[in-house]
């Protein structure tokens, strides 16, 4: 009796197409159309997650039925994963995840295995950052090859150096940036600033377009500009053909958003005739925090940044100098100077 109560399925309810014998490529294929059916993720997360389960989970469970799959089988199969990249593992932890986690709650299995297994371990990293010569390399290379003394490449347009620039001032994401309206610029006030309102994204197969909200909710936000950005972004508004305030400040000759791809391409290509490498759209926002964090504390940085966890921004976005503050050694003199 006891090898028939084990042997038995005593979650499985009648409904349920899955059994504990199904494939797992069956959950799979049953995970995905639930996520579809469901519509809260994004056109972007979708695919992303298709694609990672596909290419990172299947070639090693593909053959198991989902009774086979436990905690051991996970917990080796993220380590070793993990061995060649922390990425790859991350992403296929989260697949994973969600996949058996179906499967629990139409009670074909009774625990998640992924609830117990290790945790991944992020190898240390420091971030990168421009320093202010760096800042103006990269400036000088750009208006060099916006004035066509390069030969090399396509024609400039003249957006890529007021891109740059509006990175440097606001510390938004390159889609950000690109998705900027007229309607969310002010550099009349005595405090110019841009509100970042949108992102461009591109789906697969589809055209490239603004999506209506940033990445995140506290991503919606007012930045103050410096006097460098509000120059920049007045140039740029006095060459738009376009003047409705629900144009594009940054686009194709056609008025159409351009891509993000097309925006690193052109920088990568600027950067390369310039002997400049390392350099990227999201580096200057990690410049931007680390510059703010030296002047006024992380907690700004993570502001402005729009990251709800000052942590994220500490982690990942600012280059921690060696140096400490040389106020200690006065300090210190104070504490334990020699009598004299």
């Amino acid at each position: 009796m006891k090898a028939k109560l084990a042997d038995r399925s005593l979650f499985q309810p009648s409904s349920s197409a899955l059994t504990p014998d199904s494939p797992f490529p069956d959950l799979v294929a049953y995970w995905l159309e639930d996520l579809e059916l469901e519509d809260r993720l994004s056109k972007r997360t979708l695919p992303l997650y298709e694609r990672n389960v596909q290419t990172l989970v299947l070639p090693v469970f593909g053959h198991l039925t989902l009774r086979e799959i436990g905690v051991a089988r996970c917990d080796h199969f993220l380590k070793q994963l993990a061995k060649q990249s922390y990425n790859r593992a991350k992403r296929a932890r989260v697949v994973l995840r969600l996949a058996l986690g179906l499967a629990v709650r139409h009670e074909v299995l009774p625990p998640n295995p992924m609830d117990h297994v290790s945790r991944l371990h992020r190898p240390g990293s420091t971030p990168n950052a421009l320093t202010s010569a760096e800042v103006n390399a990269v400036r000088a290379a750009i208006a060099f090859w916006e004035a066509g003394r390069s030969i090399s490449g396509p024609k400039p347009d003249e957006q890529l150096g007021a891109i740059v620039e509006v990175m440097l001032g606001t510390s938004a994401r390159i889609g950000e940036v690109l998705a900027i309206h007229p309607r969310d610029i002010d550099v009349t006030s005595p405090t110019p600033s841009i509100r970042i309102t949108g992102t461009i994204v591109s789906h697969c197969g589809e055209p490239t377009t603004r999506q209506d909200h940033p990445k995140t909710a506290k991503s919606r936000r007012t930045v103050a500009i410096p006097s460098f950005t509000a120059e920049a972004v007045r140039r740029r508004l006095a060459r738009l053909e376009d003047l409705s305030l629900d144009a594009l400040l940054f686009c194709s000759r056609e008025g159409t958003p351009l891509t993000t791809n097309k925006v690193r391409r052109q920088l990568r290509h600027v950067l390369d005739l310039a002997g400049v490498a390392g350099v990227t759209p999201h580096v200057y926002r990690r410049t931007v925090a680390t510059a703010i964090d030296q002047q006024a504390g992380v907690e700004l940085a993570a502001e402005l940044l729009g990251h709800t966890d000052p942590k994220i921004t500490i982690q990942h976005y600012i280059r921690r100098s060696e140096m400490v503050k040389p106020v200690t050694a006065e300090m210190l003199e104070r504490a334990f100077a020699k009598e004299q």
